[in-house]
């Protein structure tokens, strides 16, 4: 199916592979509605594409009356709702010794909540339509556990559970799931590691063998341009140099 003319909703939308989905299905002419916290950002996004129906919206999605007023605002302008992509994530870095427990928190509730909270405000639509595609942005740690990656580990575990669940629970309303599980990744998710040598090693790791956004977008792009009748559950892309 054709993703021109899909109204398709992207939470996380300020950078990296959420900025980076954007800009594929703007060139494919989806009708795109881009959250995240940094609206200046999105609007500058939007400002690339002026012949393309693009609509931004501060979103936090740890809140869920703000994912909630996202979902809306796409029910109002286009009147449904053909794709939602949960891509919003952070990724801390710390042993658990450290005790980090503002940062779990924060995994918890961006990475978990974040998730929830769109599932939550969007399903009512999409069984209402008997149709539509949740997508969400897994990662090779929610495969593969990691020292000092524990809690993030974790997250990225319970959204693969999650996503698996809604499958089980909502196939028979024509409800397509997908997770998108990328390794090294050259984006701004670094800057959620409050550990300057942890951080050092990430940026290290992503500058020698790190993907591009644009990579994983496309695979973003390809699930959702499958047939109807075809749901693409689970993509798993690493750089070819990756380890684990």
């Amino acid at each position: 199916m054709s993703i021109e003319n899909k109204v398709i909703i992207i939470t996380g939308a300020s950078s990296g592979i959420g900025a980076a989905t954007t800009r594929e299905l703007a060139k494919h002419h989806a009708k795109l509605v881009i959250g995240a916290r940094r609206l200046d950002r999105l609007d500058e996004l939007k400002a690339e594409f002026p012949n393309e129906q693009i609509i931004t919206q501060k979103v936090d999605v740890t809140n869920f009356e703000e994912v909630q007023s996202l979902i809306d605002t796409a029910n109002k302008e286009f009147g449904h709702i053909d794709v939602l992509y949960n891509n919003a994530g952070v990724m801390p870095v710390n042993a658990l010794i450290n005790r980090a427990r503002d940062e779990w928190q924060q995994i918890l509730n961006v990475n978990i909540m974040g998730v929830l909270n769109g599932i939550a405000a969007v399903l009512p639509t999409m069984v209402k339509q008997q149709s539509g595609h949740i997508i969400a942005t897994d990662s090779v740690a929610g495969h593969v556990v990691v020292p000092n990656l524990a809690v993030y580990n974790g997250s990225k575990f319970a959204v693969r559970a999650i996503m698996e669940g809604l499958r089980q629970e909502q196939h028979n309303n024509n409800i397509r799931t997908t997770i998108v599980s990328p390794g090294s990744v050259s984006t701004e998710l670094y800057k959620s590691i409050k550990n300057p040598d942890n951080q050092k090693a990430e940026i290290e790791i992503e500058n020698q063998i790190g993907l591009s956004a644009e990579n994983i977008a496309k695979s973003v792009a390809f699930a959702i341009d499958s047939p109807d009748n075809m749901d693409v559950n689970e993509v798993i892309i690493r750089p070819i140099k990756q380890d684990i």
